[in-house]
């Protein structure tokens, strides 16, 4: 993916709606102290999910808001959006079903908006989503808010000595591997909540069986039961019976 528009609006400094075209050879943003280069950085790793307000110079979140200053009020809301140019390959088949590779490029925006409410919300092309789906469209492309593709002052530092556990995450990154370990590691969640499901379901049929056994006892007696107690019924009735001639016959 390349960076192609960022447009940022009530964010730190930027109280108005400013526009930053990045055309293809623009390397850097310069300036002098003070007019907003590290605020625009914030921003692009704000807008691709950073959580941690002291990742970018806060206390809390809400820092990010632009608070007013003597000629301006302050804004309701801070939101970025981030204009990306993703480029893919197609398949073009010829007539003489020679192949040809095709560059299609398709725009992706990613937008983040933040109230004073504390309210927030993530859009993919205008359309709300959620945080994970960000993470997903630029999981490998470098373009994380934990990637290598923004590295602010001494971060560089802090990688070479950062343990080799972290350095390896990050050449997994840039090596293009880390979705496909996200996706193993998604179905071997689910696989241990399958295993799990299993345990249960064999743990409800064990006991099941026991009821049922039990319940197969209850009905067994309860069939004897019937059967002595008609039983009993048809004998008390030949007993009747023979009083009854008996009576019959002593009158």
């Amino acid at each position: 993916m390349r960076l192609q528009k960022l447009q940022i609006s009530g964010f730190k400094s930027f109280s108005d709606r400013s526009e930053l075209s990045f055309d293809r050879g623009v390397t850097a943003i310069v300036g002098p102290n003070g007019c907003g280069k590290s605020n625009v950085a914030d921003a692009i790793v704000w807008v691709l999910g950073e959580q941690s307000a002291k990742s970018l110079r806060g206390d809390q979140m809400m820092d990010v808001i632009f608070n007013g200053s003597e000629a301006r009020k302050p804004t309701a809301a801070a939101e970025v959006r981030l204009m990306l140019s993703e480029v893919t390959s197609a398949n073009r088949l010829l007539s003489d079903d020679e192949g040809n590779r095709e560059a299609v490029a398709r725009n992706v925006e990613v937008t983040r908006r933040l109230y004073r409410s504390g309210d927030s919300e993530y859009l993919i092309n205008g359309e709300q989503c959620r945080l994970r789906d960000v993470h997903d469209l630029l999981m490998d492309t470098g373009l994380g808010a934990k990637a290598y593709a923004i590295i602010e002052q001494g971060k560089i530092g802090q990688i070479l000595s950062s343990r080799p556990t972290d350095r390896r995450q990050l050449i997994e990154e840039a090596a293009g591997v880390t979705k496909y370990k996200a996706r193993r590691r998604a179905a071997e969640l689910k696989l241990e909540a399958s295993q799990q499901n299993l345990t249960r379901i064999d743990d409800i049929i064990f006991e099941v069986e026991k009821q049922r056994s039990a319940l197969k006892r209850q009905a067994a007696k309860a069939r004897r039961s019937k059967r002595l107690r008609d039983e009993l019924r048809r004998w008390e009735q030949v007993l009747f019976a023979r009083r009854s001639r008996v009576l019959a016959d002593a009158i």
